[in-house]
This record gives structure tokens, C-alpha cells and sequence, in this order.
């Protein structure tokens, strides 16, 4: 957790996997593809005071594309980044991310447990649609791993999950204690 008496910033890894929030429309295609990171422009609209935020491009895929090596990946660079930051974010496909959630858990347990917040986001509408949630889910995410306790999360639409138990509800459109 972020210590209000220590002026040094908050430094967050955050990691970038793809998935809808980094969608963008392939004009010539007629269809929404992951081929550039949009979240350098999402952070530049966002006030960041008293955190440095280091970017870790890992992968951009669609996580329904996601093998059981991509899985891992994940959670053995989140597990990495957690050693040298106070918190990490990742940026993930909604599809898979309870799955990538849990397999965060899994290697952790086998260390310890979970010495920072690890938090999960992404987005069920692109980054560049008008109507998107990308915004206030990455928010939402990077204040998340501010202030929750060591721990695997979700943090999407207003609400702060804990792994392992998460669900992605698709009546609702979002994540749910399973």
C-alpha cells in the first residue's frame, strides 16, 4: 500500500496483454483488430500525481487467442515486475482474464502468496468507441493496487474483486465472486 509520510512515487508495472480495451478499427478490413497498443494515449489523458507508471508490453492479443504458455507468461512476469514495484496492473483481454486471474494465484501460492496487489483490468468496449469503459476501468485499476493489500484482484465497473472465486458474468457484462 501507497505510505502517505514517503514522498517517493508509487511505481506500478503495468502490463499489457491486449484484448478489447487495445482494440482498434482496421479501416481497409472493416474490423476491430489488436495490431497497436492504444494505452500510452489512455495514460496521457489520465492525472498520474505521485506514481510512475513503467510499461511492459508483453503481448497483444485477443485473450480468447491465449494459450496455456501466454497464461503463464503472464503470471511469471507479474510475479517478476511485483519484485522491483509496489504494485503491478495488467491490461488483459476479459475472456480469459479470470482464467490468467487464478493462474496469477496458482504461482504465487506455490511461493508464498502474493507480496503486492496484482490487479486486473480490461474493458468490454475498445478504448477508441465513444461509449467505452476502458477509461474508468484502468483508473479504477491503477487506484486499486494503490491501496488493497497484497493480493490478486479485478478491478472493473466500480468494483474491486479478489482471486481466486471470480467470474466473468456474461448477463452482466462484467465480473462476479463465482
Amino acid at each position: 500500500m501507497s505510505n502517505p509520510s514517503n514522498n517517493a512515487p508509487f511505481r506500478i508495472a503495468l502490463i499489457s496483454t491486449g484484448g478489447t480495451i487495445e482494440k482498434t478499427y482496421d479501416e481497409l478490413g472493416g474490423v476491430l483488430s489488436n495490431k497497436v497498443s492504444v494505452l500510452d494515449m489512455l495514460l496521457a489523458s489520465l492525472e498520474l500525481r505521485g506514481v510512475v507508471i513503467d510499461r511492459v508490453p508483453l503481448m497483444n492479443k485477443d485473450s480468447l487467442e491465449m494459450s496455456e504458455a501466454d497464461h503463464d507468461l503472464i503470471a511469471d512476469t507479474a510475479e517478476l515486475m511485483s519484485r522491483n514495484h509496489d504494485g503491478v496492473v495488467i491490461v488483459h483481454g476479459t475472456d480469459r482474464l479470470a482464467k490468467t486471474g487464478d493462474r496469477i494465484c496458482e504461482r504465487l501460492d506455490s511461493k508464498g502468496g502474493a507480496k503486492k496487489a496484482i490487479v486486473l483490468t480490461g474493458a468490454m468496449r475498445p478504448y477508441e468507441m465513444r461509449r467505452t469503459d476502458a477509461t474508468q476501468n484502468v483508473t479504477e485499476a491503477l487506484t486499486a493496487v494503490q491501496i488493497s493489500p497484497p493480493g490478486v484482484y479485478v478491478a472493473m465497473h466500480n468494483r474491486v474483486l479478489r482471486f481466486p472465486g471470480v467470474v466473468k458474468d456474461l448477463q452482466q457484462g462484467t465480473f462476479v465472486r463465482g
